[in-house]
């Protein structure tokens, strides 16, 4: 069955050189047979594998066929391949949170930019609950070149930042909350009806493509 598997993988090997981005594995969806035979052709091409919503019963198996793999719990992301240098001409992302209970989301973006070879850095619980904790690291969201924000509930804080930082901001939905938060849609839909110019906002709960962003 697995080499049945492999013979019908048709992965887009030319994505690194033609956009500058790794072609990212959604694992939640997938079994571990599917998983494996991906990684088995990104590694025989020499080329970084990254595993996406992949849970810790997956992982485990996963990480006995590929010893070098490298599971990041926080994020249920899974890494494969050649060791990965920081840019730092790129500057740097910082990935900013509303709450704790935004890490995963968060952490995945996290793994995704530094794959990239981007440095990042997190920042977390300043949300529009208490103001004051946002002000305070006003200068640390200053220093950094690019904002990924994260939030659930309404979804408040991009628009919050966006109005007080020139950065770019990646507003990044969450979801997080009660009853009419829905999922998330209600932070999406407030992050898209922002009032702040120039934000950007990707899908519900997407850390891997707000980094991308």
């Amino acid at each position: 069955i697995a080499s049945m598997i492999d013979k019908e993988i048709l992965l887009d090997l030319e994505r690194l050189s033609r956009l500058g981005m790794v072609e990212a594995i959604w694992g939640e969806n997938k079994s571990c047979e599917q998983i494996a035979g991906i990684l088995r052709r990104l590694e025989a091409a020499s080329q970084l594998a990254l595993v996406t919503r992949l849970s810790q019963e997956k992982a485990e198996k996963l990480l006995r066929t590929f010893q070098k793999a490298e599971y990041h719990s926080e994020a249920s992301c899974l890494t494969l391949g050649p060791s990965i240098v920081i840019d730092e001409s790129l500057g740097e992302v910082l990935v900013v949170t509303a709450g704790t209970s935004d890490l995963n989301v968060a952490a995945e973006a996290l793994v995704s930019l530094r794959c990239h070879g981007v440095k990042a850095d997190i920042v977390m619980d300043i949300g529009v609950a208490g103001l004051h904790r946002l002000l305070k690291r006003l200068d640390r969201l200053r220093a950094a070149k690019t904002l990924i924000v994260c939030a659930g509930m309404e979804g408040a804080l991009p628009t919050i930042i966006a109005g007080l930082v020139p950065q770019p901001v990646i507003g990044l939905p969450v979801s997080v909350g009660y009853g009419v938060s829905r999922g998330g849609q209600a932070a999406l839909q407030g992050m898209l009806a922002s009032c702040a110019p120039g934000l950007l906002v990707v899908n519900i709960d997407n850390g891997y493509g707000a980094a991308m962003a």
